[in-house]
């Protein structure tokens, strides 16, 4: 009975698919967001139903999915050393925040707490990718605070 490679030996074979993992994380980021405008969008246009409805909740499970597995591919093939200043912390911090105003956008009682809601998530899910983007938990503002 052949042995299983350790988990080390295991990342270090995945690395060779990092750019392909990568743009599947990147693509479900980018359709995770703008599903969750489109259907933003429709609950602040008066179309509830339409946003809430069993097709676009399930195609946004499935997308989120997708995202997430990537993301944790990506952290088991990564190196510690990419993540070792925090903003991986930082964005995972952020994400229950997200989660929770989404669902507050598309689901709290009054029209003006839906927008509310609906701005705030907007604005984690920017943050979010900000983060994501300068790789540091200050996102664009690392040079502003750091000096560069």
């Amino acid at each position: 009975m052949p042995c299983r490679p350790s988990g080390e030996v295991a990342s270090r074979r995945m690395i060779e698919f990092y750019g392909e993992i990568r743009l599947v994380h990147i693509a479900a980021v980018m359709t995770s967001g703008g599903l969750f405008l489109l259907r933003g969008l429709l609950v602040q246009a008066g179309r509830p139903a339409w946003a809430l409805a069993a097709g676009p909740r399930y195609l946004s499970y499935a997308v989120d999915t997708t995202l997430l597995t990537a993301a944790m591919m990506l952290v088991t093939i990564l190196p510690s050393g990419v993540f070792s200043n925090g903003w991986l912390a930082a964005k995972l911090a952020l994400l229950p925040l997200y989660i929770g105003l989404g669902w507050g956008a598309l689901r709290a009682a009054t029209p003006g707490r839906r927008r509310i809601f609906f701005a705030a998530a907007l604005l984690a899910f920017a943050a979010m990718f900000a983060i994501a983007r300068a790789h540091d938990p200050l996102g664009p503002l690392a040079g502003l605070v750091r000096g560069r």
